[in-house]
């Protein structure tokens, strides 16, 4: 079980790595704050919220080996919360067929699947409680 968790924390880094690299290469081509193409119909906070993913995917990245647990935790919040804003977009678009969405709807379904996997692989840390005899 543990190389299996292993095998699934790098693959969920290595997609994180990619979004990464799409967020931040949004941000050099365009700026901060950019609409991704939607222009007024975005909110300030969309925008924040992508640019906020240049920095939270590599972290969760990092996480899924350094502090397993909370790394793959991270990447579903991340996943989780991807997926749910940029549907309202996607449903404003009728975009329901745009490849990033349905790589990002695919990769959710993998998490949400592949992470209680990836969880019980990881050994137990915890102190053992000692009795109070």
């Amino acid at each position: 079980m543990h190389r299996a968790s292993i095998a699934i924390r790098t693959f969920f880094a290595l997609c994180l790595l990619g979004a990464t690299f799409n967020h931040l290469a949004a941000i050099f081509q365009h700026g901060l704050l950019w609409d991704y193409g939607y222009g007024a119909a975005i909110s300030p906070a969309s925008k924040v919220y992508w640019d906020t993913l240049a920095f939270l995917d590599p972290l969760g990245a990092m996480l899924l080996f350094l502090k397993p647990r909370a790394g793959v935790w991270l990447t579903v919040l991340i996943i989780v919360s991807d997926v749910l804003h940029n549907t309202y977009y996607v449903a404003m678009h009728d975009q329901w067929s745009v490849p990033f969405y349905l790589a990002q709807a695919g990769f959710l379904v993998v998490v949400l699947c592949l992470a209680p996997v990836a969880m019980r692989g990881l050994s137990s840390r915890r102190p053992a409680m000692r009795s109070a005899a």
